[in-house]
This record gives structure tokens, sequence and C-alpha cells, in this order.
């Protein structure tokens, strides 16, 4: 079931906007670790955010996703990490990667509405299992030096 909304809500994509545009936030505690999702309608877990809505900035909708995601609210300027490909998920998807450091945000009252199973907070070298290839990409390259890529 999971898989057949995922496949709706990307087709609904697909028609309402040629390309799509997501953010998602590295955010990060004192002790180094960093906040992950899990989504009840997909597989894996990830760096929280989501898309950009028509006509939204790209800040405003990664202030909006933490808050809904993640119980994250931003207090701080975020960094811009990159932009990335995100076309073997999604064709013509592209996702914007943010970096919140610690003292740059504070915990909120959070309202997924069911949209998220579980949130975690992980060492960077020892994500859990279940993390995407995406979600491990970019890990290694903002926290362990890894080379860094075009697609995401």
């Amino acid at each position: 079931m999971g898989k057949l909304r995922n496949r709706l809500f990307q087709s609904w994509f697909r028609f309402s906007r040629p390309m799509t545009l997501g953010v998602r936030g590295a955010v990060e505690r004192a002790d180094g670790q960093i906040l992950l999702v899990r989504h009840v309608y997909t597989q894996g877990w990830f760096l929280p955010g989501g898309g950009v809505e028509k006509g939204e900035p790209a800040q405003l909708a990664l202030k909006r996703e933490l808050e809904e995601e993640g119980g994250i609210s931003i207090t701080g300027p975020p960094e811009l990490v990159g932009i990335y490909s995100n076309h073997r998920v999604f064709p013509n998807d592209h996702v914007i990667l943010y970096r919140i450091r610690f003292g740059c945000w504070q915990s909120c009252e959070t309202d997924n509405a069911g949209e998220i199973a579980e949130i975690g907070w992980f060492e960077p070298g020892a994500l859990p299992d279940q993390a995407t290839p995406g979600t491990r990409r970019r890990v290694a390259n903002v926290y362990l030096g890894a080379e860094d890529s075009n697609y995401w």
C-alpha cells in the first residue's frame, strides 16, 4: 500500500509541476548526533525535510518541514550545503540540503499528522541499517569528509 500511495503522490507532483524541489536539513545536537526520521509511507531513515510548495521560499519550506517532521524550530541561519539532483528517485527532482548546527535550533511542538513513524538521533558514522543511500551519501559528505557528488 505504501508503494502505491508513494507512486500516486509522485504522479500528482509530476502532473502539477514539471520540476520538483525539496529541502532537507542536517540538524546537529551538541554531542554530534544528527536527526533522522522514518516516514509511515516509505521505507528508510531520512534527513528531515520535504517539498517546497509553489511560491514558497526554500528556507521557509525548511523551517516548516523541520517543525512538522522533527519538532525542530530554527533559531539561527541554516547553512546551505548544496543542491543535488535526485533523478534516480524521481525524474527532474532536486534537493537543497541545509546544515543546522547546534545552537541554531530549539525543540518545539510538532504535528506531523501521522506522517512520521519514528524520530531518532544518530552518530554520523553509525547510521541505522535502513538509512537511505541518499541520506548516507550526504551524511558522509558533510560529516565524514567523503567526496561530494552532484547527485542525492
